[in-house]
């Protein structure tokens, strides 16, 4: 047994120096920014994302600590007496083990304060083991990283050192490292996980969803008579062209002969050239007589493609199928990759297809064209919304135009709510007197007293939980407007804001917005949708009971 007496006593060694080796007030920093992580954000957060969450918060909680020593000897100021860093270390250890504790224990009121909010079944435990643990092998390995660059770094130094100054050698080794890191993680990691998702997401894009199939009619996209290749057509453009609701069913609901709807939809695949695609989606909608309906819609999808059933159907039955809608797709990414890789893909891909629309409409009489309005979700509604020059359509204007989930750079959106009235909050802005720009949430927040609607009208649709509306880079040193005084309806009373933790948090919860129930985060219910599209296109001889028989019609949730 000697030799495992042996052991035991080398590794206890081992594990007493590396414990050491830890910067103390990074720890408690890291240790306070592990307990604010655990409080709620927009979303509600499975215990194995929580615990990345929190170790990444932990690990820069940590970083932070350490620059704070580095800086402190840098500034060359005398430390404490042994003392009173061993009382210090004493009472602040004592003090975060228990902020700790009690944030881990309070995890689950605060994820059940969302999940209530967003009528999800409560959970019993928010997993505090698993999220502690996944949390330290997470900082663990950010740290180890760290010191491996470090490493890297002081061998640099000494070699530039043997011909150069201590400060200079200290500045180049530090930019070289710096250059060789920006240019590895862009050059490399970046590309080979960017090429790994485009071949994950183009196969995706290929593949053909069970009972979907080539449409057979000569007015319809994709069928043997079409410009536009039906194989050529994505995932998302199939569904959209083959599952929309027939004209037998719109009959049936309004009781009164319907027209069958038409879809027109460009793959990107279809053709190689941007403008190109335009000109063929341009061409198929002369074909299959979009431009003699009475509603023509030019729609900008989300990254992968996809258009909402829940935002196109509907104006389909308002109309009694009487439209047209058309749209092209720009990426077959989700659209929060997209929006952080190439966000100028989907405004280009927008405008392109929105010019040759519209190039076309104002050549037509205007006793004879159809109404033309905008629409997009998402990524979609960041390009629909800079489709059009202002002061092009100024000169003809559309009639107005639906956007819902609007990103967080979008500029119009942002304008608009920087303008807004200022009793109105973020989360549900009233912009101007609502003539031609109006907002609305969960519920139906149209119809303002004593407002008129103008000849030309926008609705935005947002939740006050979408992250991929609120998140901003500016959470991470500032507290948003959007927590500001009357909060949301969906948004937990025990979300605070915390410099770095918060920007971590709702960040996190982007890629997660669609994992709630419809009606909150990134997935816009058809009550909405419907109250929007009855605002902006007004729909002729409609009625109250028409709308809720409606909204019955579609209240199955609608899923991407």
């Amino acid at each position: 047994m000697s030799w495992f007496s042996e052991f035991l006593r080398h590794a206890s060694r081992w594990a007493g120096g590396l414990w050491k080796s830890f910067s103390f007030v990074g720890l408690v920093i890291g240790t306070l920014f592990f307990a604010a992580s655990l409080t709620p954000s927009l979303l509600p957060r499975h215990y194995a994302v929580q615990g990345v969450l929190s170790g990444i918060a932990l690990g820069i909680g940590y970083a932070l600590g350490v620059s704070i020593v580095l800086f402190w000897k840098y500034l060359e100021i005398p430390d404490f007496s042994h003392r009173v860093q061993r009382v210090g270390k004493a009472i602040s250890s004592v003090g975060v083990a228990i902020v700790a504790v009690v944030f881990l224990s309070y995890a689950v009121v605060w994820q059940n304060s969302i999940r209530s909010l967003m009528q999800m079944e409560p959970v019993a435990s928010a997993d505090p083991i698993r999220v502690l643990l996944i949390a330290i092998v997470t900082a663990t390995l950010l740290v180890g990283v760290a010191r491996g660059l470090r490493y890297i770094w002081q061998v640099v130094d000494r070699q530039i050192r043997k011909v150069a100054p201590r400060r200079v050698s200290t500045a180049l080794s530090f930019a070289f490292l710096a250059i060789s890191l920006f240019l590895l993680t862009n050059e490399v990691v970046l590309r080979v996980a960017l090429d790994a998702a485009d071949a994950t997401f183009l196969k995706l894009d290929e593949a053909v969803e069970e009972g979907i199939e080539q449409p057979t009619g000569a007015d319809s996209t994709g069928s043997e008579e079409s410009d536009v290749d039906w194989d050529s057509i994505g995932r998302q453009g199939k569904i959209f062209l083959a599952a929309g609701p027939t004209q037998a069913q719109i009959e049936a609901f309004a009781g009164a002969p319907a027209k069958k709807p038409l879809r027109v939809y460009v793959g990107l695949r279809t053709e190689e050239d941007l403008e190109e695609r335009a000109k063929l989606a341009l061409r198929e909608l002369i074909r299959v007589g979009g431009f003699e309906r009475s509603v023509l819609i030019v729609a900008t999808p989300t990254g992968t493609g996809w258009l909402d059933p829940g935002a196109v159907d509907t104006v389909e039955y308002l109309h009694g199928g009487d439209t047209a809608i058309v749209s092209m797709q720009y990426s077959y990414l989700p659209s929060w990759i997209t929006i952080l890789v190439d966000p100028p893909r989907s405004r280009e891909s927008a405008h392109a297809l929105f010019q040759e629309i519209y190039g076309y409409w104002t050549k037509m009489k205007k006793e004879s064209r159809p109404k033309l309005y905008v629409h997009g979700l998402s990524l979609g509604s960041l390009g629909s919304e800079s489709s059009a020059d202002i002061f092009t359509i100024f000169e003809d204007p559309i009639d107005g135009g639906l956007w819902s989930g609007p990103p967080f750079p979008s500029p119009l959106w942002n304008a608009a709510v920087q303008r807004r009235e200022p009793d109105s909050p973020m989360w549900l802005p009233r912009v101007g007197d609502g003539s031609m720009l109006r907002f609305s949430g969960q519920k139906n927040a149209l119809d303002l007293p004593g407002a008129r609607w103008g000849s030309m009208r926008f609705v935005y649709l947002q939740h006050a939980s979408d992250p991929m509306v609120f998140f901003s880079p500016e959470l991470a040193y500032r507290s948003p407007e959007w927590l500001e005084g009357s909060r949301g309806p969906d948004v937990s009373p025990y979300f605070r804001w915390y410099p770095l933790v918060t920007f971590l948090q709702t960040g996190f919860d982007i890629p997660m917005a669609t994992a709630v129930p419809t009606g909150y985060g990134h997935n816009y219910a058809p009550a909405n949708y419907i109250d929007g599209w009855i605002a902006v296109t007004d729909p002729p001889d409609w009625s109250e009971e028409r709308t809720e028989r409606l909204k019955t019609l579609f209240e199955a949730p609608s899923e991407p």
